[in-house]
C-alpha cells in the first residue's frame, strides 16, 4: 500500500512540476519585472514576511506575547523604509498597496500582541494579515529583466 501511494505521489509531484502542464500554461499572474539584484531583494522581503509568521505562530504557542510583539515588529513599516525608490517605481500599485497594507497590519499586530495580550485577537490578525500574502501571490510574479 505504501508503495502505491509513494508512486502516486511522485507522479503527482512530476506532473505539478512540468513545465508543460495546464498550470504552468494558465499562470495568468502579473509579471513583475525587476534586475537580478532588485528580484532578491524583493524576495528577502517576502521570506522575512514567512519568518516573522512563522516566529509570530511559535511564541503564539508558548503564549510568549512579548516575542509576539518582536517578531512582527520587525517586519512593520520600518522595514518597507529601506526598499529603494528604483524598485518602488517599477513595481505595479496594487502591489504596493497590499505591500504596505501588509507592513502596517505587522506594525498593528505587534502593537495590539503588546497591549492586549489577547492570543485569539492575535491569530485572528495573522490570519487576516496572511490574506494579504495569498492574494499577491495569487496576483503577481516577480521575473528577473532579460
Amino acid at each position: 500500500m505504501i508503495k502505491i501511494h509513494s508512486r502516486l505521489l511522485l507522479t503527482l509531484f512530476a506532473v505539478l512540476i512540468s513545465p508543460h502542464t495546464a498550470i504552468a500554461e494558465s499562470d495568468t499572474r502579473e509579471a513583475i519585472s525587476l534586475t537580478e539584484s532588485e528580484r532578491n531583494l524583493v524576495l528577502t522581503e517576502m521570506r522575512g514576511f514567512l519568518s516573522s509568521i512563522q516566529e509570530i505562530t511559535m511564541a503564539l504557542s508558548k503564549d510568549d506575547m512579548a516575542q509576539v510583539s518582536k517578531s512582527a515588529k520587525k517586519v512593520g513599516m520600518a522595514e518597507q523604509q529601506g526598499m529603494p525608490k528604483s524598485i518602488r517605481e517599477k513595481l505595479p500599485k496594487a502591489f504596493k498597496v497590499l505591500g504596505m497594507k501588509t507592513h502596517k497590519a505587522f506594525d498593528q499586530l505587534a502593537l495590539d500582541a503588546r497591549e492586549m495580550e489577547d492570543k485569539q485577537q492575535t491569530l485572528e490578525q495573522l490570519g487576516t494579515l496572511m490574506n494579504n500574502c495569498v492574494a499577491c501571490h495569487a496576483s503577481f510574479k516577480i521575473v528577473q529583466e532579460k
